[in-house]
């Protein structure tokens, strides 16, 4: 079926925009994006007010109205900064990770577990450049795989899960074999990445988080039950520009002898225990610009 002409020009604005981006060199992209961002944010003031009373709310008094503020830009910041890099995935080599990724410590405590042919489930939150994360395993020869939700133009999805597969990163769409497939793939040594902290869209689990209650879905503790696997927590955080660092927190490991139910909510509030931590720790790191905010209700 032919495309909605709306679908063709956004693709072909992407497809510019790539290509402005990957023919300069890594800091004068960056350098573009900072000043979209500047605009985007100092001028034409996109979800700054929504961002701002997110953070307000988390942080409460405590926080000074100056530090709100710079705890928004550099989140909208980074946002940009990650989709500057998302455009730029091709052009990420070894040579290119090892340049500018501070991870050894993190892929050492995935090689030991995986070493024996294991499994795991990998729960990275939006913080940092969380797309780096996964091309950083994939080629330190993890095999790193996610479930991919299509975007609402066909023309864009299909273009950025080439970009995402690029650096070897594997997916599997979202369907309704996805939790059989997926476990499939973690039994025979398959290393899930998963995004948790997103509000869920339909009735999931509701978790202590960020001083309220998140509705969050059950797939990512569901799937390391079910697989008899640990999840890993690990947060990807933006030391400079041009500097990254991926930090790995001890495993959470399910218990076969629990109820499935129980088990599944406590590794899924034992993970978001983690990432309470670290987003207080590093405010500035984190999403805080998502049109869904986790604490709304459902």
């Amino acid at each position: 079926m032919p495309h909605r002409p709306k679908h063709v020009v956004e693709y072909l604005a992407l497809r510019a925009v790539s290509l402005f981006v990957n023919l300069l060199p890594y800091r004068g992209a960056l350098a573009v994006g900072w000043a979209v961002a500047f605009l985007s944010h100092f001028v034409f003031r996109f979800r700054a007010a929504a961002a701002m009373r997110r953070i307000r709310q988390v942080f409460g008094p405590g926080m000074r109205a100056r530090e709100v503020r710079r705890t928004a830009w550099r989140s909208w910041l980074g946002i940009v900064f990650t989709a500057v890099e998302t455009l730029r995935l091709p052009r990420v080599t070894p040579e290119y990770t090892a340049s500018v990724c501070d991870c050894a410590d993190f892929l050492e405590t995935l090689r030991r577990h995986a070493g024996g042919g294991a499994g795991a489930v990998l729960a990275c939150p939006h913080m940092g450049a969380w797309e780096l994360a996964a091309a950083v395993c994939r080629q330190a020869g993890l095999p790193i795989f996610s479930i991919a939700a299509p975007q609402k133009n066909p023309l864009a999805n299909a273009y950025l899960d080439r970009l995402r597969r690029s650096p070897g990163a594997e997916s599997i769409a979202r369907g309704s074999g996805t939790l059989r497939q997926v476990v499939r793939r973690i039994r025979e040594g398959g290393v899930l990445a998963i995004l948790p902290d997103v509000r869920s869209a339909s009735p999931g689990l509701s978790v202590p988080f960020l001083g309220g209650r998140a509705n969050v879905a059950r797939g990512m503790a569901a799937f390391a039950h079910a697989a008899g696997v640990p999840i890993f927590p690990c947060c990807a955080e933006r030391a400079a520009w041009t500097r990254h660092r991926i930090r790995v927190w001890d495993p959470i490991r399910p218990d076969a002898a629990a109820d499935r139910g129980a088990d599944v909510r406590r590794m899924t509030e034992e993970v978001f225990a983690v990432i309470d931590r670290a987003v207080r720790d590093r405010p500035e790191q984190w999403f805080w610009y998502n049109k869904r905010w986790i604490l709304d209700p459902l």
